[in-house]
């Protein structure tokens, strides 16, 4: 095949005492995701849809939760590696799509520095990745800001 696509998704409770890490940028609130690693929804959903093109399962059978190597690992470093794989597999990225669902706090302010951390983890030019945030318009888990979400698509190419 030429091209796969993948699609992902990844959800997080949010908690007090937490650091909020999104595509690899520390956002200043009050809230951050709770999880083994960071609990970066968005390199967890990216993640997920680049082990999905390639028919690898999904990042919990890659990086299990019971494995303290991942305790508390960047998620940003955990979609490196995973790269590592959609490249030893003979694929590279085409581009990356992806949405987050968060009710607070604004993330337009931080979307440029996302879009280039992830870009870097996959070897990509900036514009081959789009980011868009959307709320929960206040209902739901989104909505009533008890957790964040985020999906991605990708298009990869065979090398």
């Amino acid at each position: 095949m030429k091209f796969r696509i993948g699609q992902g998704a990844d959800i997080h409770r949010l908690i007090e005492g937490r650091k909020l890490i999104l595509g690899g940028v520390e956002i200043p609130w009050e809230k951050g995701l709770l999880g083994h690693s960071d609990a970066d929804v968005v390199c967890h959903a990216l993640s997920n849809a680049l082990l999905g093109a390639i028919g690898e399962g999904d990042i919990g059978r890659h990086f299990p939760d019971s494995d303290q190597r991942y305790k508390g690992a960047s998620s940003i470093e955990l979609l490196r590696a995973v790269m590592s794989v959609v490249k030893a597999r003979g694929f590279r990225v085409g581009n990356a799509d992806l949405t987050i669902l968060a009710e607070r706090p604004k993330l337009a302010p931080y979307r440029e520095e996302m879009r280039a951390n992830l870009a870097a983890a996959l070897e990509v030019d900036p514009a081959d990745i789009n980011i868009k945030a959307t709320t929960g318009e206040k209902m739901g888990f989104v909505g009533r800001e008890e957790g964040m979400m985020a999906e991605a698509v990708v298009l990869l190419e065979k090398t």
